[in-house]
């Protein structure tokens, strides 16, 4: 993954460096976008490939440690998605995929961004494509 976002960051350190509470969502939603994303970017400025296509969604991801199982090592520590996250099948061209990211807004438009990654590979999503990610191809790092 690339960075958490702005808005997850502030909310870390004031969780750790002066009590002040933050409850994780008990579902993540994890999508695409067709333009770079960055730790300013928000679940709402984020640009996702809906406006061609009325099949992309969001994929809801419960938060549990089945589909985000514990963290591991050290230097640096990492943690994986535990499940296969798959999307809808393509119906009208999304165009060219670069980004990912999770967030708390299960809508197009909503929420916020918790992190955000650039994808390896640029992928171009046709009609017909269905867009997923393996068990463990997700890599959330802390160094």
């Amino acid at each position: 993954m690339g960075s958490f976002s702005d808005f997850l960051e502030a909310r870390l350190l004031n969780l750790v460096w002066g009590a002040t509470a933050f409850t994780a969502s008990g579902t993540v939603y994890v999508g695409l976008a067709t333009s770079a994303i960055s730790d300013a970017t928000t679940g709402i400025t984020v640009v996702e490939p809906t406006t061609v296509n009325t099949a992309y969604a969001r994929v809801a991801v419960t938060n549990n440690s089945t589909n985000w199982p514990n963290a591991t090592g050290t230097t640096p520590t990492t943690k994986n998605n535990g499940t296969a996250i798959n999307f809808p099948v393509c119906t009208t061209n999304w165009g060219t995929v670069t980004d990912f990211f999770i967030g708390d807004g299960a809508a197009v438009a909503t929420g916020s961004i918790l992190g955000w990654g650039t994808l390896t590979t640029p992928k171009t999503i046709s009609s017909g494509d269905s867009a997923s990610f393996a068990i463990n191809a997700i890599t959330i790092t802390l160094d």
